[in-house]
């Protein structure tokens, strides 16, 4: 006997988007296999059929299935949603065949989830674009990371699947995150939830927004790359990119200085340093991941340049290229690994001198808990205290927030006010009320009054050195007899490191030698 096995694309959820050679093969099916969502778009053509339904979490046992039928010579139609070779059931299907196996195969091709959001956002496709599931049931999480890292370095624009379920919050922060250090900030995006099925919404919006938002896993996000455009409420990737120096852009080689030191800061000890290689007579641009970051080094800098923004790794590039870079000096804050990473790699590739400021650690905190990670910090503190305070910055808040044996704790934070860091905090679920916006350092008076009105506990910081006022938060919790946790920096392997400004000075004096 010989069988026939369909394999069959009904689209993203409405009858009108089904493929024409969808009914005849449901026509000439004997047999339907599938899960029973899939079946609300078909009915009138499979009435009369023997039709077998199995839950979404036995896919695998769906094709066994429907491989067993056609191997006993009946006419099969196995049912995906989308298309059946895009995150679907066709490779388990070919994963269950056997190379003997003498029964035929066809794959009917439908409308992807991709493309159904792209067609609803307007044509966000329309060049080099990847796609790339979020859920790590498909491939281990550190792949995911991997791979998003490759697309947001090349810019391409991308389509995310499976972005949040209940059982993974986080990981699409991440990603996201990903997504900030190497493409703009001001990058045109879309979120789709339930495309061309009931309750359907689409919105549009920046890659800073997307990073506030909460999602599910019945949402797909389509980001843009640096010539996304909107109009017209649409968005559309340009077919052919042209001049590059067509896009808008606030920050272009012409308005830098030729042949400058880069400052990479963000912190006030940064901001110092970048003042020091000014008075030295360097010309200096210092680069700042946001509006306020610039606009403290402003302040801080008379005299430099200030940048705003988070570039990404293809704009620093043509940036630093095309402004003839002298060097490029790393002052980020010590646990902003990543930034420092790209910098080397960009330093490297360009042939730029690259030396990291490296803030002095707090040695000898008297009473003070070291913590490994964030992880460990959280179950530390919740041991130590159930009014938690959080000086470790916004983008670690979630991860506090949302460990094993968080909710019976309440939390309290204290952030830059910046508009993006008191978001995160607001969407990771800290109550307004327990969130103060200041800009630091803080004395141990003002940790001290802070601390006791609000009743904490336990304090959780990093070691972000004097500079970061860290010994005073140590003072602090000493004074009021509270629990502190310190979260250990991450060891960083660089070309070279200082840890004053005079080594800086020096280096950049043998550059000009």
């Amino acid at each position: 006997m010989t069988g026939k096995l369909y394999l069959v694309s009904v689209g993203p959820g409405t009858r009108e988007l089904i493929p024409p050679m969808v009914e005849a093969a449901l026509q000439a099916s004997e047999v339907i296999v599938a899960y029973d969502l899939y079946l609300t778009w078909i009915q009138p053509w499979i009435a009369g059929k023997t039709i077998h339904t199995l839950p979404l979490t036995q896919e695998r046992d769906r094709a066994q299935l429907a491989i067993a039928q056609a191997r006993a010579g009946k006419t099969v139609a196995l049912i995906s949603s989308g298309d059946i070779g895009i995150y679907a059931m066709a490779a388990l299907a070919f994963e269950e065949m056997a190379e003997d196996d003498r029964y035929d195969v066809q794959l009917i091709p439908g409308i992807t989830s991709a493309n159904a959001c792209a067609s609803l956002l307007g044509s966000p496709l329309s060049h080099d674009f990847a796609t790339l599931s979020l859920s790590d049931l498909l491939c281990p999480w550190a792949w995911i990371e991997t791979r998003a890292r490759h697309i947001a370095q090349a810019d391409l624009a991308a389509v995310f699947y499976n972005v949040q379920s209940k059982q993974r919050q986080e990981g699409v922060y991440r990603i996201l995150d990903i997504m900030l250090e190497h493409k703009r900030a001001e990058t045109l995006c879309g979120i789709v939830r339930n495309a061309y099925r009931q309750d359907q919404t689409v919105e549009i919006l920046t890659l800073a927004e997307l990073r506030t938002r909460r999602f599910d896993m019945l949402t797909t996000l389509v980001i843009g790359n640096r010539f996304t455009k909107r109009k017209r409420g649409w968005i559309y990737t340009p077919r052919g990119y042209g001049n590059w120096d067509d896009t808008p852009d606030t920050v272009t080689a012409a308005n830098l200085p030729v042949g400058a030191t880069w400052v990479f800061s963000g912190t006030s000890d940064g901001n110092a340093l970048a003042r020091e290689i000014v008075a030295a007579g360097h010309s200096t641009v210092v680069s700042s991941a946001s509006e306020y970051g610039a606009e403290l080094a402003g302040q801080a800098c008379p005299g430099a340049t200030p940048i705003a923004g988070r570039l990404g790794i293809e704009r620093r590039r043509e940036l630093l290229r095309e402004s003839r870079a002298r060097a490029i000096v790393d002052a980020t804050h010590p646990y902003s690994t990543e930034i420092s990473q790209q910098l080397i790699a960009l330093a490297k590739e360009l042939d730029l001198p690259y030396l990291r400021y490296e803030r002095p650690r707090a040695m000898s905190l008297h009473s003070a808990q070291r913590a490994a990670s964030i992880e460990d910090a959280a179950q530390l503190a919740m041991q130590h205290g159930k009014r938690i305070f959080l000086a470790t910055g916004s983008k670690d808040v979630a991860r506090f927030v949302q460990a094993p044996g968080a909710v019976d704790h309440q939390w309290f934070v204290r952030l830059a006010p910046d508009p993006q860091h008191l978001q995160r905090a607001i969407d990771a679920g800290i109550p307004r009320s327990h969130i103060v916006a200041m800009q630091g350092p803080f004395s141990q008076t003002a940790n001290e009054t802070l601390w006791r009105d609000w009743a904490i506990d336990c304090v959780v910081t990093k070691d972000s050195g004097d500079a970061g006022g860290v010994r005073t938060k140590a003072a602090a919790a000493a004074a009021l007899g509270i629990a502190l946790i310190v979260v250990d920096r991450l060891s960083l392997d660089t070309p070279a490191t200082a840890s004053d400004f005079a080594s800086v000075l020096a280096m950049l004096r043998g550059l000009h030698a």
